[in-house]
């Protein structure tokens, strides 16, 4: 054994594996289309709570999967540890809007085709999902759901009130009814005719109504 056996180590025999110049242009384009995908997320948010974190890691996520890709490539010995590796990882963050699943997909999709040498296929596809997204996601629907909470004294004006929204609305449909001793609520789902909202100012002056309330409906209804 001589002094140069010594010192002789594979790791360092695998830096050379992927040059610098390749290692710098991937990441840049995969930062690039990172922030590509937080701005259209940004346009495109329509949900309760905007998470700016959330957004960052749509970057970050477009970069680690590029390096962890160009590493996999470079060695297949290394993909086979790293798909036993990454198998055993779990994610708890909760989902809460499911346009967000797009995003991350999409995320981690450009990363692994960019790191793959596909670029013209990484960057004109990236720029097709976003024009669809944002041409789909800023659409605004005909008729805008709404959830409409009735809480009425009695039988009588519950019967009153619905004969009165059932005249002023396109669709009302009853998702939830509560009736208790000298009170009833009603959690009805209603598609507005225009714009206004001076329906509910009406229902709150009529006789029986305590109190009504209009809120946006997302197509998620908790009872």
């Amino acid at each position: 054994m001589t002094f140069q056996d010594i010192f002789k180590s594979s790791f360092l025999e695998k830096i050379s594996s992927v040059s610098i110049l390749d290692m710098a242009l991937a990441l840049a384009l995969a930062f690039g289309i990172g922030m590509f995908i937080f701005l259209v997320y940004k346009k495109t948010f329509a949900g309760v709570m905007y998470s700016s974190s959330f957004g960052v890691s749509l970057v970050a996520m477009t970069m680690i999967t590029t390096l962890v890709i160009l590493a996999v490539t470079s060695n297949v010995v290394l993909s086979l540890g790293m798909v036993g590796a990454l198998s055993i990882v779990r994610f708890r963050a909760a989902i809460k809007e499911p346009l967000d699943i797009a995003f991350l997909f999409w995320a981690i999709g450009a990363g692994i085709v960019l790191a793959a040498g596909l670029i013209p296929l990484a960057v004109f596809g990236s720029v097709i999902i976003g024009v669809v997204l944002l041409v789909f996601a800023n659409t605004k629907p005909h008729m805008n759901p709404y959830i409409l909470v009735l809480h009425c004294q009695d039988h009588e004006s519950e019967r009153q009130a619905m004969g009165f929204v059932r005249g002023q609305v396109k669709r009302c449909v009853v998702k939830s009814k509560t009736a208790q001793k000298g009170s009833v609520e009603l959690n009805l789902e209603v598609r507005m005719k225009d714009s206004g909202t001076e329906l509910v100012n009406i229902l709150s002056e009529m006789n029986g109504v305590e109190h009504a309330v209009l809120v946006s409906y997302n197509g998620d209804y908790m009872s």
